[in-house]
């Protein structure tokens, strides 16, 4: 007990799987109880789904007894059950059929019998099959058992008897005797079922097995069995079944037919081609005719197969043919004939492809006399024919009758007949039937008896299968004898689809028959309706009423039939008629030979007729006798008008059928080309059509315009009279694919009216069926194609007209008719535009691919090599590839491709979704009936990491929804079935692909709900997407489910899970968007509204005009309509004061905007968020507009109808200028109102909706207006939709609005809109979002990319991976845009991309030739900087500058938007747009002032002399140099960077050339960027590559010199040098000085040189180029380097010098600074490295120059320069905080308006000069100096410059003891320094002697002036230039001018502040000397010879001037 004691406390499921067996036996016996307590759906039943396959394996025989029935109860009970039972069956057959215990087995078997009754029985039949091989005989005696249980209880439909028929041999063979005994007992209930067809299955067993066999089957009852067990499906069915049990008798009355079985399917198939000898197709060929006799008779036993294998027999039925055409050997002949019989028979329908060749050569063969061969060739020319139509092999039966051989007539005339046995009405069509015909009756006045003979079999045929009526108009003109010899034949035939000798009474009276017919199918109607009478009443009733309905129909059209057909006339009843009718004298006139006597003829009868009644009218009469001789053919134009004029006439009048039509149309057509008949022979026909219907004339008058006639003008004309018809008569009037042979036929027509006419009807059809059209002509040619794809384009979004026309309707006296016509009427009006249009599914031809889906091909799929199995998909791809439309009969592909889906292999798993997205595709709705066996595949591949796999399953199931709907997806539990499978990826993808598809459907199956619990998990899931996306999903499964349901599923979650779900529920509840109408609901409405318009009326039309009649509005179906009706007093009491509201202002102005503006921040109202818009959404901005608009507006506003949305656009439009201010206080809810629009699908609506929106941002950019976030983020995402439009024009204003939208709203917030566009699967609105960023980026420069640039780059770079090839080229394009701006930087902000995608990115980025650059923000007068406050200025710069034009590319920097920075003239390119041909004149020097045009003068004849005498003079011919064109320049620039040293210095040279010619220089003014980056691109190639290889490393001073040559000549054209760029300098800069620090250039003897070119280069640079980018340039590549530690110490020195340079030029050049970008500069590099950084360095001079920079600002601009902060966005800068702190101690110092210090300061500061720097001030940055100078004497290589340096050094700074260094080296380094300094001292003096002996020369001059005067040392040089530098400075400080040349200068910095760099360092005498020879070399500028001791006089008067004043 107490072991009980534990097992029966566990949970159930628990116990069912015990290793106790009592335990177990206890678990069933609960578990058979708790099965019948719960609901089938409870998700109990899934804890057992796993488990219960061991219920029916237990190892105990009491347990395992007790768990068959809990088995039995789950399958009962459980919805789920059909999912075990494959399991259930393979342990039943195992384990349950093989026991002992009588129960047992009988429980297994009912066990297997429910799982068949769940529609599980392929799965059981497959496992009980497998039980038959199993080596225990108990096992497979049961398992027959079995079979033979499940056919007798569900019969041969429902248990596929085909795989069981083919084990039975094999049971009949087996060794143990109850087997056998079971396999007889099988194989008689199958005969029990299908009868005498299963014989031939059994050929095979042995003879006595068959006797016995035999015996038992004549035992069975003559009784068709009946099924006594259903399935699940088949519930209706069993009620009926278990009626029929209880109605003791009356059952027997009903007996069934035997269900048919072909015995083909039951027969096995022989493999002919593989039985086939080696060397049969050379022996065939062999010269002995015995050779070939014995091929053919080895191969007719295998080709006499009953059934074959498909296979390729294109080449054995080619020999075959070739020997019946050509062998003279009739034996041979014979054999080959019986051997195409055979295979035709083996094959069916696979023999089709084989069937058209080999019946002409039959025929063809049938003048062979031999009786034996013309048998053999009988019976195969029969056997082909059952495998093709008549249709297929009309021709070759044309020719043959036409042959000259009387046996081969007669024998294809017999053909023919035996052909035709086997036709219906439907496979023998009017276009078969009368070719054959027309022949056959020629042929029937045959010299030969027996061709006549068949001849009247053929034709008597033919009339038993389409009847007397149908083929009477063809054998009319025959005699009685011969009518009658078909009829015989006729009555005598008997068809092989059951027609007999039946219709014997027909003929003895037609009046009574007709009744009898009526009342036939009523007495037939009888027995059927009383059977459903005893079922329940409901449906009984709806099936009584449905068959009542029928039978209505039935007669209605039988009537109508009859109606339309009549009997023809022959010539001598329309005489004897004509006789009665009229007098002689009118017939006189109509057969006159006198046109003017058939004229008059006419117009009398055309009288006689209007006044006839309608009853007395005999239409065929009067149409036969126009057709009476000269007939349609009559020469005289007038007499054939008034012909046509009468036919329609009695078209309208009289009962005009279709034989009085058939006798006319072919002489209407005749003349429908002719210009003076066109008119009314179509009037004649739009008449006929009405009385018979369009169908009917349409096809007959195009058939016999196209077969019977040639005239091109005809046919046209016809077309387009079948054109205008439809929209008339509507698209409901005429089966379509009867015309599209007809209209093909007239596209590729070579007249080219015709193919016009053809494309204008593929056009009107196009309004009526859409897209889908396109398909019927994918196989015409691409120039015909292309001018199908313009006309579908021209009528794009035009609705198809309303018809007028119709069937016209009978008179209502007659009941019948009347009827007849209401029901026509109906059908008419039914829908708006004609009627729903068929579906193109109906249309299409399909191809049974069946026989090519071979079992070579299956085992290929299923083959454990996946390079087989890839071949197999392969194989699979061009079936599909070659057959776009195909049947769904697919064999067993299906079950062949569903393992791919989850191959190992992805390629081939993505490949097999890619087959089923063609499969549905080809298919079409069809494709339903693979759903269960591909679908649950193609979901469970979302399983996969990888996102092309999923993307394929996403795709391909997209596909199958589209053909099939979601229905069958949610059914069977098949997607929750999946979704319960915990895959991140599989969810994500699921739940994403639901929220696209659950929104288009009003109903889904109940079956959704289960899905619930799984979306409530995923909702708390751990992965982000997946509850993002199951949040997306969630208020589209409340849709369907509803709210309410939703919330009652809660409660079976845990407490915590239900708190944080309902939340989520109540947060998505306001997005539950509404349900969708039902897809006939809108048919109604508008066929109701159709239906009120006149039949009289013309064609309804949209038109795009605005004027809207009253009566148009009041018929509108709108709400507010309806309103007014139900009130119609109190509308006309407010009539007059509407009309006053009305002329009020139709936008009113109010302050409700920030009130909505409030609630959308409150969350009180619905977010402008949608995919399609919702009811209540639409509520809402009623509820927000009425308030802001008038009444009338508002009505067209929300008006249904898109006229009044037209006309309230164009009132909106005048209100813009009208109404501004009101206008912008509505602008929210307008442009809410616009996105509305954006949804309709009237291409008219939205071109007025966007030429709307361009007149009202035009407006707001004119007022200054800032666009809202609410208004932006309620509008922009809509409009970027649009860009992704099919049509051009409104992607083109989408493009202008954007545009627009930039002056009011910032562009970075735009970015961020059209970026999230990427996101969208359109493909052209990603590749339009794309190009639209690549303009942001090209107009406001890379900051413009939010949220950041990095990330806004990544998500472009995503892009160039698209399928779609214009989006990777836009992607690329936006790219390149950016690498225009940030350079090599753009590789690193795109992340990480694979190679294929870098590798694009770089070749269009070297394709395109984008030159880096760098637009700086735009200059603002200084006077006006200082009047604009912070707001101010950013107001301004909103709307400061020049706008875009709309009609110019974006690219063009010369008219930019008010938000885009302004562009350095290197950013404008000149047009490069190909100019027409002409003479450069300017270029040729012909076109000067100068030039001599002068006409010469004849001398005088006195001089004739003189002039022979004198030296002959030649004119002068004068050169001009050409000038560069753009094309020649960029490709000169270009070359400069190539890796052929030779033509970089060719390009060099020439460049410098250009340089020297100031006319020609100019062209360079555009490429100064381009320039100087290929130019640095060469100097890192030079340093990098070129100086490490031996080869070239010569070459390189040269390079060196001719690029330093080139960029001198640059920069020393001042305009040229300001027009580089900063980040261009920055690279330059960066690459001299690396050249400079380069050691390896002193190994060369020129190497010195070139590095003092370099130091002058770097001067030159710096004086001569914008000194905003100069400095912005330096403290860029100072940040970059101090940021590496492992940088050039040198290096950072050497960029330090360079911005001293700078800082001491700045009082000179500070007007020409752009101050906010300095500032932004010195911002950035402080916030990288803020002073607190430093402290940890043992370096701090670049902070020290950072703030000396900032020092010298502040003492320049003094408290100005705060105003220039704009462009620091950042309040806790450490730059505004230092300056202030600047700005506030120059305000306590004297005189702080001077610029940089007062004259007292200068005075101190030039007092104390003399003294540089104490010690203890300047201890470290000396101390910093000496450390580097002694390093420098530590190198070997700079040994020399350190001495002098520190040479230098001592001058400098004498008071500065230098011992502490000089000890810690040793004494030999000591000494080694003390000589090296007293060696330059020598040195010294010998050069200073030497400029002392210069000084006459006046190169410079050298003087001392005194510290009082100069403020520098007595012992330094002083030149000539910074004399006069001084005289500026001071000239300037008095007031004084300077010239033209004069330029303000600043004093030195002041020193004294310790963060600062000494003043001595950046106020130099000697020019700042940048490389190693720097120190031995003087850059200084040559500047003009002066006189030093003027410009000392000069000095001392300014200074006395301006110490008096």
């Amino acid at each position: 007990m107490a072991d009980e004691s534990e097992w029966i406390k566990l949970p159930l499921d628990d116990r069912c799987i015990h290793k106790v067996w009592k335990a177990r036996l206890h678990g069933y016996t609960e578990a058979i109880k708790y099965f019948g307590t719960l609901d089938s759906k409870s998700s109990e039943f899934s804890k057992f789904l796993g488990i219960i396959k061991k219920f029916v394996v237990d190892t105990n025989a009491v347990a395992q007894e007790k768990g068959l029935d809990a088995v039995l109860a789950f399958l009962h009970n459980a919805a789920s059950a059909h999912k075990t039972s494959a399991e259930v069956s393979s342990g039943v057959v195992l384990k349950c059929l093989n026991s002992s215990r009588t129960k047992t087995k009988e429980k297994g078997i009912e066990i297997l019998m429910v799982c068949i009754e769940l529609e599980k029985q392929e799965v059981v039949v497959e496992e009980v099959m497998k039980g038959l091989t199993n080596k225990q005989p108990k096992i497979v005696a049961a398992c027959v058992l079995v079979l033979r249980t499940a056919i007798g209880n569900f019969g041969s439909k429902i248990i596929s008897l085909k795989p069981i028929v083919k084990s039975l041999p094999k049971l009949f063979e087996h060794s143990d005797k109850n087997v056998r005994e079971e396999a007889k007992q099988l194989a008689v209930e199958i005969y029990r079922w299908i009868g005498a067809v299963f014989k031939p299955s059994l050929q095979n067993i042995k003879p006595v097995q068959m006797k016995e066999l035999e015996e038992e089957f004549e035992k069975i009852p003559n009784k068709a069995p009946k099924q006594i067990r259903f399935l699940k499906s088949q519930q209706a069915e069993k009620e009926k079944f278990e009626e029929a049990a209880g109605d003791d008798g009356e059952s027997e009355e009903e007996e069934e037919a035997r269900p048919e079985v072909d015995p083909f399917e039951l027969l096995p198939a022989v493999d002919v081609l593989s039985k086939l000898p080696k060397d049969f197709f050379e022996s065939i060929e062999a010269k002995k005719w015995q050779t070939r006799k014995e091929v053919l008779d080895n191969l007719l036993p295998l080709a006499t197969s009953p059934k074959i294998e498909p296979g390729d027999f294109a080449e054995l039925v080619r020999v075959l043919k070739k020997v019946l055409s050509k062998d003279t050997n009739v034996m041979i002949v014979t054999v080959a004939a019986k051997c195409l019989c055979g295979l035709a028979i083996g094959l069916r329908k696979k023999f089709n492809p084989f069937a058209v060749a080999c019946v002409g050569a039959i025929l063809e063969k049938f003048k062979e006399k031999k009786v034996m061969v013309v048998a053999a060739l009988r019976d195969a020319i029969d056997a082909i024919f059952l495998t093709t139509t008549l249709q297929s092999i009309i021709e070759d039966v044309l020719a043959a009758l036409d042959s000259k051989n009387p046996s081969v007539r007669s024998e294809t005339a017999t053909f023919l007949a035996r052909a035709i046995r086997h036709c219906t009405q439907a496979t023998l069509p009017k276009s078969v039937l009368k070719p054959l015909s027309v022949a056959l009756v020629k042929k029937i006045g045959d010299t030969s008896p027996e061709v006549r003979d068949a001849v009247a079999l053929s034709l008597g045929t033919a009339m038993k299968v389409v009847g007397e009526k149908h083929l009477m108009p063809f054998i009319s003109d025959l005699d009685k004898i011969k009518q009658d010899k078909i009829k015989e034949c006729c009555e005598n035939v008997e068809l092989a689809t059951g027609g007999g000798k039946k219709k014997k009474e027909k003929p003895a009276a037609k009046e009574p028959t007709k009744p009898a017919a009526a009342a036939a199918p009523a007495k037939s109607a009888g027995p059927s309706k009383a059977k459903p009478a005893k079922a329940k009443t409901r449906p009984a009733s709806a099936s009584s009423a449905g068959k009542a309905t029928k039978s209505k129909k039935k007669t209605k059209a039988s009537e109508e039939s009859e109606k339309k057909m009549e009997p023809a006339y022959s010539p001598e009843d329309v005489d004897e008629k004509a006789a009665d009718a009229l007098p002689a004298s009118m017939l006189q006139q109509l057969a006159h030979a006198n046109w003017k006597e058939r004229l008059a003829g006419m117009e009398e009868l055309t009288t006689k007729i209007h006044n006839m009644e309608k009853k007395d009218i005999d239409c065929q009469l009067y149409v036969r006798l126009t057709a009476k001789k000269p007939g349609y053919k009559d020469a005289n134009f007038q007499v054939l008008k008034a012909k046509f004029a009468l036919i329609g006439i009695l078209a309208e009048k009289g009962k005009f059928s279709r034989t009085s039509a058939g006798v006319c149309i072919g002489g209407i057509v005749e003349k429908i080309g002719d210009i003076k008949q066109s008119a009314t022979a179509k009037e004649t026909m739009t008449s006929m059509a009405e009385a018979c219907g369009l169908q009917f004339v349409a096809l007959e008058a195009i058939s016999y315009a196209f077969d019977s006639q040639k005239n091109p003008k005809n046919q046209s004309e016809t077309i387009n009279w079948f054109t205008q018809a439809i929209q008339e008569f509507g698209f409901t009037a005429i089966k379509v694919k009867n015309f599209i042979s007809y209209i093909k036929k007239a596209l590729v027509a070579t007249n080219p009216a015709i193919r016009t006419s053809a494309i204008s009807t593929v056009g009107v059809m196009y309004m009526y069926m859409g897209a889908p059209l396109r398909m019927l002509f994918e196989d015409e040619k691409p120039a015909l194609l292309a001018q199908i794809d313009a006309e579908f384009q021209k009528v794009t979004g035009t609705s198809p007209p309303a018809p007028f026309r119709g069937v016209k309707k009978e008179e209502k006296t007659d009941d019948v008719d009347g009827d007849d016509g209401e029901d026509d009427g109906d059908e008419d009006v039914g829908d708006v535009g004609g009627g729903a249009a068929p579906s193109i599914q109906d249309l299409v031809p399909r191809v049974d691919i069946s026989d090519q889906i071979t079992s070579a091909l299956i085992e290929e799929l299923g083959d454990s090599k996946w390079k087989v199995r890839g071949q197999g998909l392969e194989r699979v791809q061009t079936i599909l590839n070659g057959n776009k439309f195909i049947t769904s009969n697919l064999g067993e592909l299906p079950t062949a491709l569903k393992p791919r889906l989850s191959d190992t292999n992805k390629i081939l798993s993505t490949n097999t979704a890619n087959i089923c997205t063609q499969l549905a595709h080809a298919i079409g709705p069809a494709v339903k009936v693979h759903v269960r066996t591909l679908v649950p595949g193609l979901l469970m591949l979302n399983c996969d990491s990888k996102a092309s796999v999923r993307a394929a399953s996403i795709t391909a199931l997209s596909a199958w929804e589209e053909q099939v709907g979601l229905a069958p997806f949610i059914e069977d539990e098949m997607l929750n079935t999946v979704l319960a499978k915990e895959s991140p990826f599989l969810r994500m993808e699921v739940f994403g692909w639901l929220e696209e598809k659950l929104a288009k459907y009003h109903t889904l199956p109940s079956d959704l709900a289960l899905s619930v619990p799984i979306l409530y998990a995923a909702l708390e899931d751990r992965n982000p997407d997946v509850r993002k996306k199951a949040q997306g999903v969630l208020p589209l499964f409340m849709m369907h489910i509803s709210y309410e349901k939703c919330v009652k599923m809660t409660n079976k979650l845990k407490p915590s899970s239900k708190t944080q779900v309902m939340q989520i529920l109540e947060k998505q509840r306001p997005n539950i968007p509404a349900k969708p109408e039902k897809p006939g609901k809108a048919k109604k409405t508008k066929a109701a509204e159709e239906k009120k318009r006149p039949k009289t009326a013309p064609a309804k039309t949209e038109s795009s005009s605005t004027d809207t009649s009253p009566v148009e509005t009041t018929t509108a179906p709108t709400t507010t309509t309806k309103k007014k009706s139900a009130s119609k007093p109190k509308a006309t009491k407010s009539s007059k004061k509407q009309e006053e509201e009305d002329v009020g202002p139709p936008v009113i102005l109010n302050n409700l905007k920030d009130k909505r503006f409030r609630d959308e921040d409150n969350l009180k109202v619905l977010k402008w968020n949608f995919n399609v818009p919702r009811d209540e959404i639409i509520d809402q901005l009623r509820e927000q507009m009425q308030p802001c608009v008038n009444s009338s507006l508002f009505t067209s506003l929300f008006h249904a109808d898109f006229k009044h949305h037209i006309t309230a656009i164009a009132t909106l439009k005048e209100a813009v200028s009208s109404c501004k201010e009101a206008s912008i206080g509505a602008l929210d809810i307008i442009l809410k109102w616009v996105t509305l629009r954006f949804f309709d699908t009237n291409t008219t609506v939205n071109i007025k909706a966007l030429e709307f929106l361009q007149v009202l941002f035009n407006m707001l950019a004119e007022e200054d207006y800032s666009m809202h976030d609410y208004e932006a983020y309620a509008f922009l995402p809509y409009l970027i939709l649009k860009i992704g439009e099919n049509k051009e024009n409104i992607r083109k204003m989408v493009r202008n609005c954007i545009k627009t939208i930039t002056k009011i709203y910032p562009a970075s917030k735009i970015f961020q809109f059209i970026i999230d566009g990427l996101k969208s699967k359109n493909a052209r609105q990603r590749t339009e979002c794309l190009d639209e960023l690549g303009t942001l980026i090209d107009l406001y420069g890379i900051n413009v990319c939010q949220p950041s640039p990095p990330k806004a780059l990544k998500d472009i770079a995503v892009q160039i991976s698209d399928r779609d090839n214009s989006v990777r080229s836009a992607a690329l394009n936006t790219l390149v845009q950016a690498y225009a701006i940030v350079g090599e930087g753009i590789y690193k902000m795109v992340g990480r991309l694979n190679e294929k995608d870098v590798s694009l990115l770089e070749e269009r980025i070297k394709r395109s030739s984008k030159k880096v650059k760098s637009a700086a923000p735009p200059k603002t007068a200084p006077s006006q900087e200082s009047k604009l406050t912070k707001q101010d200025v950013k107001k301004s710069s909103l709307h400061h500058g020049r706008r875009r034009s709309s009609n110019r590319a974006p690219s063009n920097g010369s008219d930019r938007p008010s938000t885009a920075p302004s562009q350095t003239s290197s950013n404008i390119r000149n047009s490069n747009v190909p100019q027409v041909f002409k003479l450069d004149l300017d270029g040729l020097g012909l076109n000067d002032g100068d030039s001599n045009d002068n006409i010469p003068q004849l001398e005088d004849m006195d001089h004739v002399q003189d002039l022979l005498t004198d030296a002959v003079k030649l004119p002068e011919r004068r050169l001009q140099k050409p000038n560069l064109t753009v094309a020649q320049l960029d490709f000169i620039i270009s070359q400069i960077a190539s890796n052929d040293i030779a033509i970089s210095l060719q390009s060099l040279k020439q460049l410098d050339e250009a340089l020297q010619d100031s006319d020609r220089c100019k062209v360079l003014t555009d490429h100064v960027d381009q320039l100087v980056v290929t130019t640095s691109l060469q100097l890192r190639m030079a340093f990098s590559k070129y100086m490490s290889d031996e080869n070239t490393s010569k070459d390189v001073i040269r390079m060196y010199r001719c690029l330093v040559a080139l960029l001198m000549s640059l920069f020393q054209n001042r305009m040229l040098a300001t027009k580089a760029s900063k980040d261009v300098l920055c690279d330059l800069v960066n690459g001299l000085i690396t050249v400079l620090i380069d050691n390896r250039l002193e190994s060369f003897e020129e190497g010195p040189q070139v590095i003092r070119s370099i130091n002058m280069l770097m001067v030159k640079v710096l004086d001569q180029s914008d000194p905003t980018n100069s400095m912005c340039a330096l403290l860029k590549l100072l940040q970059e380097y101090v940021a590496q530690e492992s940088s050039s110490q040198k290096f950072v020195q050497l960029i330090m010098k360079c911005l001293w340079r700078m800082v001491r030029s700045m009082p000179e050049i500070i007007h020409d600074i752009n101050i906010e970008r300095l500032l932004l500069s010195l911002h950035v590099f402080l916030k990288a490295f803020p002073s607190a950084v430093w402290k940890e360095r043992t370096n701090d001079t670049p902070l020290r120059t950072i703030k000396t920079i900032l020092h010298s600002l502040a003492k320049i601009l003094g408290a100005k320069v705060l105003n220039n902060l704009v462009l620091i966005n950042d309040k806790n800068s450490e730059v505004e905080l230092y300056l202030k702190k600047i700005v506030k101690n120059n305000r306590k110092s004297v005189g702080g308006d001077h610029i940089n210090g007062s004259v007292q300061e200068t005075r101190s500061h030039s007092s104390s000069s003399s003294k540089l720097a104490s010690p203890r001030r300047a201890s470290a940055r000396t101390n910093d100096i000496l450390a580097e100078i002694f390093k420098r004497i530590g190198s070997k290589e700079n040994t020399r410059e350190g001495l002098a340096e520190l040479f230098d050094f001592k001058c400098k700074y004498p008071d500065v003891d230098i011992e502490p260094f000089l000890k810690k080296t040793s004494p030999f380094f000591q000494s080694y320094i003390e000589r090296g300094l007293k060696n330059i001292a020598t040195e010294r003096e010998k050069a200073q002697s030497e400029k002392q002996r210069s000084k006459e020369n006046n190169v410079t001059s050298v003087d001392s002036i005194s510290s009082s005067e100069g403020g520098t040392p007595a012992n330094q040089d002083v030149s000539t230039s910074q004399l006069r530098d001084r005289l500026k400075v001071l000239r300037a400080r008095c007031g004084l001018d300077n010239g033209s040349e004069a330029v303000q200068e600043s004093a030195p910095v002041k020193q004294g502040k310790p963060e600062l760099v000494s003043s001595s360092s950046i106020e130099s005498d000697t020019p700042i000397t940048l490389g190693s020879s720097s120190s031995t070399s003087s850059t200084q500028a040559q500047v003009p010879n002066t006189n030093v001791d003027d410009l000392r006089k000069r000095l001392e008067r300014i200074k006395k001037g301006g110490s008096m004043n």
